[in-house]
């Protein structure tokens, strides 16, 4: 496994020759060429602060400050620290400010700000020094003696008065060097734990984050659901109804028209009508059928197991759900009727759905089997429109066949006061057998 920060790098017997040493290092680097500016800047806000015209500039430090030590601590982790920060509710700066004072996260980072700038960038310059500075001195000695030609006092405390002393002091170096690498890089790993357990998002913002990313993609479910059905409804008290009022006035021009071209081109265009009538009916249906809404997902698939173009089994046992629960459940089966009737080559399909804590469909054909998601046949869209609702498609098909496609979807049944056309209760949908 590749290591992701200095302590696991340690572990390794080839530590020195990669490139964590130097990678802690640089870290340790940065963090005096961030600190000094942060201590300059914090001391001058702080001034500011004793008329309370710094206190809102002293948040936007720390805020500005966290989010640029996140990105140093890539240097010596590689697993990304997230933003602990909430989007705010609406645009602007006043609204900014009060999502961040209320935020742990803001005064975390304030306090690592005052951390680094008077503790944290003097420890690191000194671990430099010795870990890095004292051996370069004395792996120096050789050239300094060649500069002075006479004697050189190394560390302003070894004197080398010949090339002898010098080139020991120079392999003294080299052996501290490569010996003080683990010291460094164990302080640079400590010095990333802290700056991420003080920077990185806690447990219980990372939850608050999940509920809130749950809460608007269910939002985001219901609003999509609730626009097909107004597409559904306008298509249907609309564009049918004008196509119907057109399929009569045709029909009765038809009937009225002598015979001859007029009547042959009246007949034309009143077949043509009725075709797009037709078409017009399935794609409503396809949107979002009516008996899904008035009656349930057991009522649904039956009539889906009734259309399909192989003999379905049905074996349903289902309560009233919510509605999205329920479209996605639909379309699931549709899709994987549509398939077994296209591809598979199968002579008879069973279709069992059960709720337990979750809604399951088992959908099974006698067909040819090796059923590919990517081979367009519209299972990485189904999965996609599932994983919504956080749930799973699991799909079974060797060569050969079987195939098994199973659906489970997380959900709560509605109450009776809410289930079934005009807030009555739907009765459970028995098993039955459709085009036997």
């Amino acid at each position: 496994m590749t290591p992701r920060t200095p302590w696991q790098a340690l572990t390794r017997a080839r530590f020195p020759r990669t490139a964590w040493p130097w990678r802690s290092a640089g870290y340790l680097a940065t963090g005096v060429v961030t600190g000094v500016p942060a201590l300059l800047v914090l001391l001058l806000l702080v001034v500011f602060s004793l008329v309370l015209v710094g206190l809102p500039l002293l948040l936007l430090a720390g805020v500005a400050l966290g989010g640029l030590e996140r990105r140093r601590l890539r240097l010596v982790d590689l697993d990304p620290a997230a933003d602990p920060h909430r989007v705010p509710d609406a645009p602007g700066l006043a609204a900014w400010l009060r999502v961040r004072v209320r935020e742990q996260a803001t005064w975390r980072e304030l306090a690592y700000a005052v951390l680094h700038a008077t503790v944290l960038w003097p420890l690191d310059l000194i671990v430099l020094a010795v870990a890095l500075g004292l051996p370069a001195a004395l792996m120096s000695a050789p050239v300094q003696l060649a500069f002075d030609g006479e004697e050189v006092k190394v560390v302003k405390a070894y004197l080398v008065t010949s090339y002898p002393q010098a080139f020991a002091a120079a392999l003294l170096g080299a052996v501290l060097l490569v010996a003080l690498l683990h010291p460094l890089a164990a302080l640079a790993g400590a010095r990333a734990a802290l700056s991420r357990a003080l920077l990185a998002p806690r447990e219980a913002e990372l939850r608050e984050r999940i509920g809130e990313v749950t809460a608007s993609r269910a939002r985001l479910v219901d609003a999509f659901e609730a626009e097909r059905r107004r597409i559904e409804r306008d298509l249907h008290d609309g564009a049918q109804q004008r196509l119907v009022a057109l399929t009569m006035t045709l029909g009765i021009a038809r009937l009225d028209a002598p015979p001859g071209p007029l009547a042959d081109r009246l007949a034309q265009a009143h077949d043509e009508a009725g075709r797009v009538l037709t078409e017009l009916r399935e794609l409503i249906h396809g949107i979002h059928p009516q008996v899904l809404a008035d009656y349930g997902l057991g009522a649904a698939l039956t009539d889906a197991a009734d259309r399909s173009a192989v003999p379905v089994t049905t074996d349903i046992d289902l309560p009233r759900l919510p509605t999205a629960v329920e479209s996605a459940g639909y379309f699931a089966v549709c899709e994987a009727l549509a398939n077994i009737g296209r591809h598979s080559g199968a002579t008879r399909a069973t279709v069992t759905a059960r709720y337990g804590t979750s809604l399951t469909l088992t959908v099974e054909d006698d067909g040819r089997g090796g059923a590919d998601p990517a081979r367009g046949t519209g299972l990485t869209g189904l999965a996609d429109r599932l994983a919504v609702l956080d749930g799973t498609l699991t799909i079974m098909s060797p060569q050969g066949g079987p195939t098994v496609l199973r659906v489970e979807i997380p959900c709560r049944p509605l109450p009776e006061t809410e289930t079934g056309p005009s807030g009555s209760s739907s009765p459970r949908t028995a098993s039955s057998s459709a085009r036997a």
